[in-house]
């Protein structure tokens, strides 16, 4: 039927593809509603197109049938991907916030960071990039967890707008934290066809170097403006909180148990869902009662319909370049001017990725890409797995660089800050986002991959060039306290070359930290 179909067939396909798109208008926004309808009606107007953006055309009918009965638009991998995978994970990320889990993993920042100096942002950090790692949704990592970490940040010093930043930072952050990183992590692991473990390993290290970037800055702010930390009697103890909170951890634990090791992808949420909800019984402040059972299915029905709503937008997206045979052509193209410079390739890459990721969503982008871009950068000879990492990462970074900023604009809305200002310091307390890709994709033993002693080099130099780009950006160093600019420019410098990891230029690296 996706080439000759029935009267009958062909209309319930023309219905499901005007549904498709009501559903990303609603779900999605006029931005992905154009990109969708755009890119679906390609293959009415494909033969019309110059150079490389000719392609196979269709009539109406035609392309109608592709869409809906073939097997790379609509019902294509991310669909297939949400309906075997995903779904599961966001069942148990919907039933770990209504039992109270985002309750717990605040509580237990506060524990763990409260009481150092600044202690209320590095417990936005931890927080948001525990219950972001589980959920992958940023706008609502940013309502449910902003909504409690801004005005404490605000009480202790912070301005608005950094308080704002911080959030809007650490939530995005959460789409590329294991071990669930919303939908992107299994779609990516089909794309590329290996296990999700392996794409779950891989993007753990980057994740970690972002956050640690991230506490280190807001650690240098607390240190150079004299921030506290939350007074004794608003810190809870940990061991406290922990023997309140174990059946969480326990459900978090079998989970990355039975991913990793198991290898139980399709199963493992569903089993550790029944384990939290079952656990919760025995906990009155959490029970399952009807109303929250109520909660529950709502929550699951908003995001599971958002979630297919979008993909299924993409879809045509995807269809319409595959089935004309331009998503191919796009490839070979980018592989002809770029020549033989994968630098050029890459910023090239970087900045697609970017301008597409402003009216997209995280897993919108990355499908795209993937099918557009991706298969460039594989055969210029870069690793599969970093190359699809890189676009994830490009993909996302509009949620905290102005002009869309939707994490920065949303986390200003609760702070009551000034949108653009709440942006571009967002974009400053990220600006490691825009280097970490482009270490990686080049040097695959940051995301693990070859020997333990390289791994181990990269790992290291990259920590200490983390750690001297956020002292330049702050203005404060461990043990020398305030910088001035010409002390900040050095470290700036030492900062790149550490981040190479090349005996030589940590030297060069190393030397130049003492002359500070």
């Amino acid at each position: 039927w996706e080439f000759e179909a029935p009267t009958e067939a062909l209309a319930a396909s023309a219905v499901l593809v005007v549904l498709v798109l009501e559903g990303v208008r609603r779900c999605g926004g006029w931005p992905l509603l154009a990109g969708a309808a755009l890119f679906g009606s390609y293959p009415l107007y494909a033969a019309y197109m110059p150079g490389f953006l000719w392609g196979t055309d269709y009539d109406l009918a035609g392309t109608i049938r592709i869409h809906a009965m073939g097997v790379e638009s609509i019902i294509g991998i991310p669909m297939q991907v949400v309906a075997n995978l995903v779904i599961g994970f966001v069942v148990f990320g919907s039933a770990l916030t209504i039992t109270g889990g985002g309750e717990f993993f605040m509580k237990l920042a506060t524990a763990l960071m409260g009481r150092s100096r600044g202690g209320p942002a590095k417990v936005a950090v931890v927080s948001s990039a525990l219950m972001g790692s589980l959920s992958g949704s940023v706008i609502s990592n940013v309502l449910t967890t902003g909504a409690i970490t801004i005005p404490v940040m605000k009480r202790t010093g912070y301005p608005a707008h950094y308080a704002a930043a911080v959030e809007a930072c650490a939530s995005t952050g959460g789409t590329l934290m294991p071990p669930v990183m919303g939908a992107v992590a299994f779609i990516m692991a089909s794309f590329l066809g290996v296990p999700y473990a392996e794409v779950m390993i891989a993007a753990f290290l980057p994740a970690l170097l972002f956050y640690v970037a991230l506490l280190m800055q807001v650690d240098g702010y607390a240190a150079r403006k004299g921030l506290k930390g939350l007074a004794p009697e608003e810190i809870p103890s940990v061991l406290q909180t922990l023997k309140e909170g174990w059946s969480y951890l326990l459900c978090l634990g079998a989970l990355i148990y039975m991913l990793l090791f198991m290898r139980m992808e399709a199963y493992a949420p569903w089993y550790a869902t029944a384990v939290l909800l079952v656990l919760s019984m025995f906990r009155k402040q959490h029970r399952m009662n009807w109303a929250r059972v109520q909660e529950l299915l709502m929550d699951l029905g908003r995001n599971v319909g958002n979630l297919v709503a979008v993909l299924a937008g993409i879809g045509l997206v995807v269809g319409g370049l595959s089935y004309t045979g331009v998503a191919g052509a796009f490839s070979r193209e980018l592989l002809l001017y770029a020549g033989d410079s994968v630098a050029l390739m890459l910023i090239a890459g970087a900045v697609t990725s970017f301008v597409l990721g402003m009216g997209m969503t995280v897993s919108a982008c990355y499908i795209f890409l993937s099918v557009l871009l991706a298969p460039a950068l594989v055969q210029a000879g870069l690793n599969p797995l970093g190359a699809h990492l890189f676009i994830l990462y490009w993909g996302m970074m509009s949620y905290v660089t102005p002009p869309v900023s939707l994490a920065a604009i949303t986390a200003a809305g609760v702070a009551g800050a000034d949108n653009t200002r709440t942006g571009l310091f967002a974009m400053r307390l990220g600006s490691v986002l825009f280097i970490l890709p482009f270490l990686f994709v080049l040097n695959p033993s940051l995301i693990l991959q070859g020997s333990v002693g390289w791994i181990l080099l990269s790992a290291t130099s990259a920590l200490l060039a983390i750690w001297l780009f956020a002292s330049a950006l702050e203005g404060w160093l461990y043990r020398v306290g305030i910088l001035g600019w010409p002390s900040r420019a050095v470290l700036l410098a030492a900062g790149a070359t550490l981040i190479y990891p090349d005996p030589l230029t940590d030297v060069i690296g190393l030397a130049a930290i003492g002359s500070v």
